[in-house]
């Protein structure tokens, strides 16, 4: 039986798109054989929450630890903690053969590609500009001003999309799901992934 590293699977895409949506969508569907990537924070557990399930839980100490050391793909720091995704994590996943997903900022994404340019970047891009400002508008948790600012990051987000592999359109959540779905098996398909497999099997007497 062949056996084959995973990969690492990076949804990105401006804030508002569905981003979140789409992946607890995707993790929701019965077929999906996809490893969610477990980040590193300094916040405290909320109720409920598993060191090692939800997150690594560590003191701040440690993940400055890690960032000096190299041990974290991307990290950020929000409202005072720090966020991030851990290197062993990952690579230990996809060295057992399963594949990451990992849903991401763009600024982080592109992190992640700098560190690991082997992984899958996926652009998931709103039907439109509108489209997206009623989206943010909806959540009715935001100050115009706010609004404008995050349709003006957008803007720039989406034109650093040249830095991903594939473009997904986020219409309707569930064909976004399929698409990304398809692009999982398309990459597995690669020549570049499975030659060398199959080569050796010429090689056998």
């Amino acid at each position: 039986m062949r056996s084959e590293r995973g990969l690492l699977i990076v949804l990105s895409g401006p804030s508002g798109v569905g981003k979140g949506t789409v992946r607890k969508s995707l993790f929701d569907q019965q077929d999906i054989k996809l490893q969610y990537s477990i980040s590193v924070t300094t916040r405290k557990p909320r109720e409920g929450e598993v060191h090692g399930v939800d997150y690594f839980f560590h003191e701040r100490e440690e993940f400055e630890n890690m960032i000096q050391n190299k041990k974290l793909l991307e990290w950020a720091e929000f409202v005072g903690n720090y966020y991030g995704t851990p290197v062993d994590y990952v690579e230990e996943t996809l060295q057992s053969g399963k594949d990451v997903f990992l849903e991401i900022e763009v600024q982080g994404a592109l992190q992640v590609k700098e560190a690991f340019p082997e992984g899958v970047f996926i652009f998931l891009a709103p039907p439109s500009l509108s489209e997206l400002k009623s989206r943010i508008v909806g959540r009715g948790t935001e100050a115009d001003d706010v609004i404008e600012n995050r349709l003006v990051v957008a803007k720039e987000e989406i034109d650093m999309m040249d830095a991903y592999d594939y473009v997904v359109e986020n219409d309707e959540v569930q064909l976004a799901c399929e698409r990304i779905k398809a692009i999982v098996v398309a990459e597995h398909c690669r020549r570049d992934r499975v030659s060398k497999y199959y080569k050796q099997m010429t090689e056998v007497e």
